[in-house]
């Protein structure tokens, strides 16, 4: 098949300034439950995009953990690819792509990690192989091979025996502060819905409606 033969006509729903909340946070969580209720695949997964100081971006998907007035969180590895840019570069951006729902979530901000009580609180939620991983993983580092790899796993299993996995010092939590989430719903003949929320200076969130 033909790529230009790839075409979906996008029908299942609108979106209007009259019906949104006020609040883009509390949008995203009327927009978040409806998605969980549709019984979609990982419906918290979302695409990070980040970037170097002189702009070279990369992205990569990762999986929501909270979201409040603060932000939108996630947690990763300090010493990652991700974790250097944002050391560099403090600002991402979040995509969140619902196909059955026809949706997509854009957000753009600052990223700040998150205190040390709240990375340690979520790590010992984690199941213990995923702490594990986090202290045997040099995550995107060069490595020999999956051998090494699962070698090293082991030695952290076997020193860890007793089930107490304390939380590394490169790994925790970030969070994405907004100042910009689009809402963008397919529609007819590619003209969709995309009403965008930006941060205004004195608080609040002014509501515009883009062209498709």
């Amino acid at each position: 098949m033909k790529l230009e033969a790839l075409r979906k006509e996008y029908e299942r729903f609108q979106l209007s300034e009259g019906e949104v909340d006020a609040d883009p946070i509390r949008q995203f969580g009327l927009w978040f439950e409806q998605a969980i209720q549709s019984e979609l695949p990982e419906p918290h997964a979302m695409t990070l995009a980040t970037a170097t100081p002189d702009g070279r971006p990369s992205a990569r998907i990762v999986l929501l953990r909270g979201y409040d007035d603060r932000g939108f969180g996630f947690f990763t590895n300090y010493e990652s690819r991700k974790g250097e840019e944002l050391a560099a570069n403090p600002w991402g951006a979040l995509v969140f792509y619902w196909h059955d729902l026809e949706r997509q979530v854009r957000i753009e901000g600052r990223v700040e990690k998150v205190d040390a009580e709240e990375s340690e609180q979520y790590f010992h939620t984690r199941p213990m192989a995923s702490r594990i991983g986090a202290l045997a993983s040099p995550q995107s580092q060069v490595i020999a091979s999956r051998d090494v790899l699962e070698s090293i796993f082991r030695e952290y299993e076997q020193r860890h025996s007793d089930g107490v996995v304390p939380r590394p010092a490169h790994w925790g939590g970030y969070r994405v502060i907004p100042d910009s989430i689009e809402f963008w719903q397919g529609r007819p003949s590619r003209l969709h819905d995309r009403l965008r929320y930006t941060r205004l200076p004195e608080g609040g969130w002014m509501l515009e409606r883009l062209a498709p």
